[in-house]
C-alpha cells in the first residue's frame, strides 16, 4: 500500500476529519479563479486546491511528464487521461509527497504556497472532462425489480436478459453538466392514461436518479474488446451522477427502443473525479451473481466499492434540505469491470473522457430507493416534509443534492456533492 493510501498520512494543509478531501483522496478537477484567469487542472485538499498547472510550471513533474508537454494547463482532464494508469499513479504519488506534513518543500515556502494554492471558495469549478460519449447502465437489481413490479407485476419484474448482461443505453454527452447548473423542466410528448392521444406539454413527473459514473482513461482500438481482467487499467476515476428523468415523457416514448427525450435533457455530475487508487482501500465483495455470468464477465473476485450515498431535497419554502434516501454503491449487481467488458465485447472502441454511469442505485430498504418513482412508489406513498409539504415527484424550485463518501479510519474519501435546482418550463 502506498503512503498516501494509509490512514496515518497527514498534510500540512489543515483538513477536518469530516472533510471529503484529505490527503488520502486527492481528486482531480478543473477550475478557474473567480477574479479571472484561464481554466486549469487542480487537486482538492481540504478547503483548498493545488494548482497543477502552476506545479507543472515549477518543473515538479518533469521526471514524470516531458517538460515540453503541458498536461495541466488545460481546460479539461482529457490529455492527462490519455497518458494511462502508470502516469496517473506517479503524478498522484508526487502530489502526495508535495502535500505531506513532513515535506518542507511547499510547507515552509510561503511564496510558493501563495502561487500554488487557491481556496475552493475563490474559484469556479468546471466540468472536469470534455465528455465525448456517455453510456448509462441499468445495474441495480433492486431498482430494476421495483420498476418491473410497477409496470409488469412481480412475476415479470426482471426482463429475461437482465441477470445475464449489464443492460445499458447510449445517452447524450452534450447535456452532461457540472454540479450547480440549473435544470429547466423539459417539454415533451406525453400521453396520460385517461387521454386518447398524446399532447406536447411540460413534464409533470420529473425525477432524479441516484447514480455514480466512471471516466475512461486510455482507450482501445476499434474491433479489440477490453478483457475484464484489464478493465481497471482503462478506468481513471469516479464521480456522482444525477441522471434527471421525465417519467411521463419516458413512459410514452421508451417502447421499443428505450430512453430518449425523457433522459437526454440533462445529466448532472460532481466536479471532482476521485481516482480508483483513492477508492482501493474500500473494495468489498459484490452481490452474489446467480446464474453465473458468461466467462467474459467473470473475474477472479467479484469486487465493488463501499461508498455511502445520500440524496437531499430542499423546496423553496424549506430552510434546510431533508435526506430522502440513503444507499450504497456496493448494492449494484453489475460492477464497473463487468460494465466496461460488456460495453466493448463487440469491439466498440472507447476514448479518453468517455463517461459510463451506473444506473439508479437502489438498496433493499424503502429509504434506500434511488428515485422518486420508487420512494413515493409511483405516487401512492407521498414523501412528507417537516414543514407539511409533500412530494411524489420534483417540483419547480426544488434543489436536489447527492452526496457520497467512503469512511476510513479517522478520515473520509469523498466526492463532495452534485446538486441542481429545477427551473419552471419555458413558456410556450
Amino acid at each position: 500500500m502506498n503512503k498516501f493510501q494509509t490512514s496515518k498520512s497527514r498534510s500540512f494543509i489543515n483538513v477536518p476529519s469530516d472533510s471529503h478531501f484529505p490527503i488520502q483522496n486527492l481528486p482531480f478537477g478543473c477550475f478557474s479563479p473567480v477574479d479571472g484567469g484561464k481554466p486549469r487542472i487542480g487537486v482538492a485538499i481540504g478547503e483548498e486546491i493545488l494548482d497543477l498547472a502552476a506545479v507543472e510550471k515549477e518543473g515538479l513533474f518533469r521526471d514524470i511528464i516531458p517538460e515540453t508537454d503541458s498536461v495541466f494547463n488545460q481546460p479539461d482532464l482529457n490529455k492527462f487521461l490519455g497518458y494511462g494508469k502508470a502516469v496517473w499513479r506517479k503524478v498522484r504519488q508526487k502530489i502526495s509527497e508535495l502535500l505531506d506534513a513532513e515535506n518542507p518543500l511547499l510547507r515552509d515556502d510561503s511564496e510558493k504556497r501563495q502561487n500554488l494554492f487557491f481556496k475552493q471558495s475563490e474559484v469556479n469549478l468546471k466540468l472536469p472532462v470534455d465528455i465525448k460519449n456517455y453510456t448509462d447502465f441499468y445495474s441495480s437489481r433492486e431498482h430494476a425489480t421495483n420498476v418491473g413490479i410497477m409496470f409488469r407485476g412481480k412475476e415479470n419484474a426482471l426482463m429475461p436478459n437482465w441477470l445475464h448482461l449489464p443492460v445499458a443505453y447510449h445517452g447524450r454527452a452534450s447535456s452532461v453538466v457540472v454540479s450547480g447548473t440549473e435544470i429547466r423542466r423539459p417539454w415533451g410528448q406525453i400521453k396520460t392514461d385517461d387521454s386518447e392521444s398524446p399532447q406536447r406539454t411540460p413534464s409533470r413527473l420529473l425525477d432524479f436518479e441516484l447514480e455514480m459514473g466512471f471516466f475512461i482513461g486510455s482507450g482501445n482500438v476499434l474491433g479489440s474488446p477490453i478483457k475484464i481482467s484489464d478493465a481497471m487499467d482503462h478506468i481513471f476515476g469516479m464521480v456522482l451522477v444525477n441522471d434527471w428523468s421525465a417519467r411521463d415523457i419516458q413512459k410514452w416514448e421508451y417502447q421499443p427502443l428505450g430512453p430518449f427525450l425523457g433522459k437526454n435533457f440533462a445529466t448532472s455530475i460532481s466536479p471532482w473525479v476521485v481516482t480508483m487508487d483513492a477508492l482501493s482501500p474500500f473494495l468489498v465483495e459484490g452481490p452474489r451473481q446467480e446464474p453465473p455470468p458468461l466467462p467474459y464477465l467473470q473475474n477472479d473476485q467479484n469486487l465493488t466499492y463501499d461508498i455511502h450515498l445520500e440524496v437531499h431535497l430542499r423546496g423553496k419554502n424549506m430552510k434546510e434540505g431533508m435526506c430522502i434516501c440513503q444507499s450504497n454503491f456496493r448494492y449494484l449487481y453489475w460492477n464497473i469491470q463487468q460494465q466496461l467488458a460488456h460495453h466493448t465485447v463487440n469491439g466498440c472502441n472507447i476514448r479518453p473522457g468517455d463517461l459510463m454511469a451506473s444506473g439508479t442505485i437502489s438498496g433493499p430498504q424503502e429509504n434506500s430507493f434511488g428515485s422518486m418513482l420508487e420512494l413515493a412508489w409511483r405516487g401512492t406513498k407521498p414523501l412528507k416534509f417537516s414543514n407539511g409539504e409533500e412530494r411524489i415527484f420534483i417540483q419547480d424550485e426544488d434543489v436536489v443534492s447527492i452526496r457520497g463518501w467512503c469512511q476510513g479510519e479517522g478520515y473520509r474519501v469523498g466526492f463532495g456533492e452534485v446538486s441542481g435546482k429545477i427551473l419552471p418550463a419555458l413558456s410556450d
